[in-house]
């Protein structure tokens, strides 16, 4: 039977080696068998460029080549932790990178892909500084500076956001419900998949064409989330034990 994996929010950092471990278990069971993975953002916890070779980051890549050699194929969506990935990350995979939105052909069923912090749109302190972190000129002068002065810079970010994020209310920490019809028929799908917000589930959306689908990713902790989309069942979210 023919499927497709969808993962997002994994955070991966040197400081919880239990999640690498979980990805190198995902990547090693279904090398091979899987027509493909999707990477939704977030995959890092956070990546300051693609010259931060680390013996840690080494060890994801590698995990990925692995995987993309067996003949799965392979894609990443930038999130807000790892919005600097670039194209020579994805090359070293044997990934692609995709732009937020994308569409994609899931067994006859149309289906749009998002990291999904866009569609958080009441959070306009966080949409200001995602506009300007995506900008190219941004991230240019980001990449110039020493990887020890980005490490810096990084972590501080970090706790400016868990600082800010401490006093928001709930409803602006998730999507906001409008955005996400807006975003799903401007795009002619019926289902879309997401990450970001942490809140896995799968929620009814009401579209001019009819009842629609959102399908929410969870982030790895003591669980980690998958989506499977397969030729015969549809789409199902699924979580599994994570081992310390």
């Amino acid at each position: 039977m023919a499927y497709s994996l969808f993962i997002s929010d994994l955070h991966l950092d040197p400081e919880r080696p239990e999640h690498l471990d979980a990805l190198k278990a995902l990547l090693e069971k279904h090398a091979g068998q899987t027509d493909a993975l999707y990477v939704l953002g977030d995959l890092f916890e956070a990546w300051i460029g693609d010259d931060d070779d680390t013996p840690f980051n080494r060890a994801a890549i590698e995990a990925f080549r692995q995987f993309a050699d067996s003949g799965s194929k392979l894609f990443f969506m930038h999130g807000n932790r790892d919005f600097l990935l670039g194209e020579e990350f994805a090359l070293a995979c044997g990934g692609t990178l995709l732009d937020e939105g994308t569409v994609v052909d899931l067994y006859g069923t149309p289906v749009q892909l998002m990291h999904g912090d866009s569609l958080c749109t009441l959070d306009t302190e966080y949409q200001q500084f995602r506009a300007m972190a995506r900008s190219p000129q941004w991230q240019q002068g980001m990449l110039s500076q020493p990887l020890e002065q980005r490490r810096m810079i990084a972590q501080g970010m970090r706790m400016q956001s868990q600082g800010n994020n401490a006093n928001k209310a709930e409803n602006i920490m998730d999507v906001t419900p409008e955005e996400v019809v807006k975003t799903m028929e401007a795009a002619g799908v019926q289902h879309l998949i997401h990450g970001h917000t942490h809140r896995p589930d799968v929620h009814d959306i009401p579209l001019a064409t009819g009842t629609g689908k959102r399908w929410v990713l969870g982030d790895w902790g003591k669980l980690g989330w998958q989506i499977v989309a397969d030729s015969e069942l549809g789409l199902r979210l699924e979580s599994f034990a994570i081992s310390e």
